[in-house]
């Protein structure tokens, strides 16, 4: 994939080329696919005859459009398996929080990790469950900001 690049080198930003295809590519795959639904994609050889049809999975769907309308935007995108370990340096990448503020959240408890060593390790699906239920609060806390604007009038 163009933007993720190898596990070492980290991610990659798309050129502007990469995100006006990214961009027209997202709108047809959009337009031909239903959610829920995997689809059927056509591959060519480098002749441009069909080489075969390949069957993708909903799920795989679903993130390609992600992938692709994070490319059009000019964002880098890099994938992560779930059950990934991953270093301090990642994580705090991976929140947009500096590696200071993460050590921090990681010794008050906010945040499982283990050691290996000296070196701190945070399993990627507890990275994510934690980051869904802090947006989970900020949502909430919006919400209610939302409703007291309502209720006193100053929409």
């Amino acid at each position: 994939m163009a933007v993720a690049a190898s596990k070492t080198e980290g991610p990659v930003l798309p050129t502007e080329r990469e995100a006006v295809l990214a961009r027209e590519t997202g709108r047809k795959l959009a337009a031909r696919s239903r959610p829920g639904e995997g689809a059927r994609v056509r591959l060519l050889d480098e002749n441009g005859r069909e080489a075969e049809v390949v069957e993708l999975p909903s799920s795989v769907v679903r993130l390609l459009l992600e992938i692709l309308e994070q490319m059009a935007h000019g964002n880098a995108v890099t994938l992560v398996p779930v059950h990934a370990e991953l270093t301090t340096q990642q994580v705090a990448d991976l929140l947009n929080v500096s590696r200071p503020y993460l050590i921090q959240l990681l010794e008050e408890g906010k945040l499982p990790y283990r050691k290996v060593g000296t070196h701190r390790r945070v399993r990627a699906e507890d990275v994510f469950a934690w980051k869904r239920a802090i947006d989970a609060k900020r949502r909430k806390a919006l919400d209610e900001l939302a409703a007291l604007d309502q209720e006193l009038g100053l929409e």
